[in-house]
């Protein structure tokens, strides 16, 4: 394995950690719903984005007004995601909603390049993405053996949590492709996360209040917009440079697992001897990724352009 792609896996799974720790983080603002929190985390979080990338984005200005419509595509994803995210993990508990929305992702995330890209999945692709699927189908079963009122707002949850991992998939894709098309790191997650930032300050502003309530509701907004949002996603445009949106979205796997852990130590969720069944085999996911390609060769006529990612910046 090259550097370059284990250091790329490697901060895609720190992401991954940082990632995990939102759900449980969320329930310290009881009063602050689902949307607020949202709109909170990614909005802030997508506006520092594009602030630290102000040089980057002047300058590859060009380039993104050719690219407008993928840009645009990429910013309305990263405004649906927190939204359905938040309120999957709200109607479906931390552990299940994380699990659906970021199990769900690599399949998404797979099929966009196959079918815009036309790159072949891999065999160990394939493997990783079944592997996943039946971890996440695992933890589920674990929730709806629990009590019936938490089993009744399940289903809208999962659902959400499709929803959640379809555009998860689709920003981390758009991202990915600017970066092909020879547009920066920092002028793709810049553009994309900014503009979807921009359009998440509406909804703050229509459901934040009650994250200026209290100083421990704030606190909460901030954590979430800094650390697991701003910092988290520096370093999966990091990781995006160097692997491809399909084995990004399949290594954050690792998210639902730390969000389940923390939602059992933390929280107070209850999971079962298969959700920790599930967890294992998520676990195995990020073990035959880290040995094996998410992608097979693309035929010379069908390759999208490499990546040309500068050095810095």
């Amino acid at each position: 394995m090259s550097r370059s792609r284990l250091a790329g896996l490697g901060a895609i799974t720190a992401t991954s950690v940082l990632w995990g720790t939102t759900g449980t983080a969320a329930t310290f603002a009881p009063g602050a719903g689902p949307l607020a929190i949202g709109a909170s985390a990614l909005g802030i979080g997508g506006l520092l984005q594009a602030l630290i990338a102000v040089p980057a984005l002047r300058s590859a200005w060009p380039g993104l007004r050719a690219n407008l419509r993928l840009v645009l595509l990429g910013a309305a994803a990263v405004a649906v995601y927190p939204l359905a995210f938040y309120s999957s993990m709200h109607l479906a508990g931390v552990a299940v909603g994380s699990v659906v929305s970021l199990a769900s992702a690599p399949l998404a995330s797979g099929l966009l390049e196959r079918l815009v890209q036309r790159r072949p999945l891999s065999r160990w692709w394939m493997l990783a993405a079944a592997l996943g699927i039946i971890g996440s189908v695992l933890l589920c079963l674990s929730r709806l053996a629990g009590p019936a009122e938490a089993a009744a707002s399940t289903p809208a949850g999962m659902a959400l949590g499709l929803v959640a991992g379809g555009t998860y998939a689709t920003y981390s894709w758009v991202a990915h492709r600017l970066m092909g098309q020879g547009l920066g790191r920092a002028a793709s997650m810049g553009s994309v996360f900014g503009a979807g930032g921009a359009l998440l300050l509406p909804v703050l502003l229509a459901t934040g209040g009650p994250l200026l309530a209290s100083s421990g509701a704030f606190a909460v907004a901030a954590y979430m917009a800094l650390v697991p949002m701003f910092l988290g996603y520096l370093l999966f445009g990091f990781g995006l440079a160097r692997v491809p949106a399909s084995t990004a979205t399949t290594v954050t796997l690792a998210e639902p697992a730390i969000a389940t852990v923390l939602a059992v130590l933390v929280v107070g969720e209850r999971l079962t001897s298969i959700g920790w069944t599930g967890l294992a085999v998520i676990a195995l996911v990020l073990a035959v990724l880290a040995i094996a390609p998410a992608n097979s060769a693309a035929p010379a006529s069908l390759a999208p352009p490499s990546p040309r990612v500068p050095a810095a910046g």
